[in-house]
């Protein structure tokens, strides 16, 4: 990762080769660390979690209400996806969301297993290209358009020209994403609020703000990660999005996630975490493990936006971040030569 005051990020057209990032990652989970991987006291000093800001007066203008219809999680259980339990530890069968990600029980590469840290799920995104449940048209559309998009710049022209759902008519702005294009890092939120909505880019308001502190936290800045959402328009009134609306953007997320091919995927949220990882089990039983889409960990916290609400998660949040850094540097210990994300 390029360090703080270093040359400009590239541009996004200087995106990688898909082709040669996914040989590199299948090999990935084959590879052993040379060397043991470093215990975390051994990591950089970051700052600890008291020293993110304390839970604002005024309720933010986010969608964490537990008493908003969500209506996409009756639609995951609809479609056969592994429901939770107060009893379940692991999910026992294999879960299919409404974005067509397949999750079963993952197994940690050998790479991993100096981090002494429980396996979660491991989820393979089933293509929209791919998929019998939609439309003929649709599907070249999305293969033709989204599929081989050739850098992300290209992708978010796709992104603000869309028309695939309805949301696009309400909202002022599509935010496709930004960061570096090779981010050995990428943070998947929700869905834009009323500030990203006005501005075109990713969580630029307060939540944005505290998701800036807590990168910097464990040694990264927002111009070293890649920070975008899966759904590129923002609901009206900031609801819950809806299953078709998820499906539209599926197409876009699966093609970000292939063009930086990122070392880690920070799931920020329940709702990005289940959508990533094709499960309805809630946020508390897929935190503190690794878990995959495709062969890339994927490490599952809290919103920053609920920080702002409840300060006890600012605890948990700190640990998994932690995590996810740890899961950083045990995949470059493990793969020193995967590539070089200054150039």
């Amino acid at each position: 990762l390029p360090k703080h005051g270093a040359s400009a990020v590239p541009s996004a057209s200087a995106a990688p080769s898909k082709t040669s990032f996914t040989t590199q990652r299948a090999q990935e989970r084959a590879i052993a660390p040379t060397s043991p991987v470093a215990p975390t006291s051994a990591m950089p000093p970051a700052v600890g979690p008291d020293a993110l800001p304390p839970a604002m007066v005024h309720e933010p203008d986010v969608r964490f209400d537990a008493s908003i219809q969500t209506n996409w999680r009756d639609a995951l259980r609809q479609a056969n996806a592994q429901p939770a339990s107060d009893g379940d530890a692991k999910p026992a069968k294999t879960a299919r969301g409404v974005s067509g990600t397949e999750a079963r029980p993952a197994t940690l590469p050998s790479w991993l297993e100096p981090l002494a840290i429980a396996a979660g799920l491991s989820a393979i995104g089933t293509s929209i290209v791919a998929r019998a449940d939609v439309p003929d048209q649709a599907r070249e559309l999305a293969h033709e358009h989204i599929g081989s998009a050739p850098t992300l710049d290209a992708l978010a022209a796709l992104v603000r020209t869309c028309t695939r759902c309805a949301l696009h008519t309400g909202a002022r702005s599509a935010v496709p994403g930004e960061g570096h294009p090779r981010a050995e890092l990428l943070c998947v939120g929700e869905a834009p609020g009323a500030n990203e909505d006005e501005t075109g880019k990713p969580f630029v308001g307060e939540a944005g703000q505290l998701l800036t502190k807590i990168l910097s936290a464990i040694q990264l800045s927002r111009e070293d990660v890649f920070i975008c959402n899966v759904i590129k328009h923002r609901p009206p009134a900031n609801r819950d999005p809806l299953p078709d609306e998820v499906s539209a953007c599926q197409p876009f997320l699966e093609r970000q996630i292939a063009l930086v091919a990122p070392r880690v995927i920070l799931a920020l949220g329940r709702f990005a975490a289940q959508s990533l990882l094709g499960t309805s089990l809630p946020l508390g039983k897929l935190r503190s493990q690794i878990h995959f889409y495709h062969d890339t960990p994927v490490i599952v916290t809290y919103h920053p936006a609920a920080l702002l609400r409840n300060e006890a998660w600012k605890r948990p949040t700190w640990e998994d971040v932690q995590l996810a850094r740890r899961v950083l540097d045990a995949s470059r210990a493990a793969m020193p030569g995967l590539r070089d994300t200054s150039q």
